[in-house]
C-alpha cells in the first residue's frame, strides 16, 4: 500500500490538538528522550526503596514517549496513561525536594528547583486529563 498522500495516513496531525496537549506532548518528547540518553539527571527522583533507579528512569522514558505518541495520535487510553504517568512522576519530585531540603550539603538552587517542580505537575495533569481522544 501506498502512503505518500497525507490523506492515506491513519494519524491525526497534532495541529489541531489543545495548547496543553501539544505542550505536554512535546514535554514528554523532550524528557523522555533525556531519559535514554542520559538517565542519571534522573536518578535523584528515584527513592531507594525502589531499587535501581537506572531500570526505573529506563523504563519511564520509554512510557513517557508512548504517552507523547499516544497523546499526538489522539488514542483512547493516552490522556489516563499519561495523567498515571505523571502522578508516579509527582510522588519523585516530592522526594527529591524532601531530599534536598534534609541533605547535609544544602544546595540552595537545587532546593528552589526541586520544589518548583512539585506544583508544575497539576497543570499537567490537568492537560493530560482533559486531551482529547478518537473514537474506539
Amino acid at each position: 500500500m501506498n502512503h505518500t498522500s497525507t490523506e492515506s495516513v491513519p494519524i491525526d496531525v497534532p495541529a489541531n490538538l489543545p495548547l496543553g496537549t501539544k505542550a505536554l506532548i512535546a514535554a514528554f518528547t523532550v524528557s523522555g528522550t533525556v531519559h535514554l540518553i542520559r538517565p542519571a539527571v534522573f536518578y535523584p527522583l528515584i527513592p531507594p526503596a525502589l531499587g535501581s533507579p537506572r531500570a526505573w528512569t529506563y523504563a519511564s522514558g520509554v512510557a513517557e514517549l508512548a504517552c507523547a505518541a499516544g497523546l499526538a495520535t489522539r488514542a483512547p487510553w493516552a490522556p489516563k496513561a499519561s495523567a498515571g504517568l505523571l502522578a508516579g512522576v509527582w510522588v519523585g519530585n516530592w522526594w527529591m525536594a524532601i531530599a534536598a531540603t534534609r541533605a547535609k550539603r544544602r544546595r540552595p538552587a537545587l532546593i528552589a528547583a526541586s520544589w518548583l517542580r512539585v506544583p508544575l505537575q497539576l497543570p499537567m495533569l490537568r492537560a493530560a486529563l482533559n486531551s482529547p481522544t478518537r473514537a474506539r
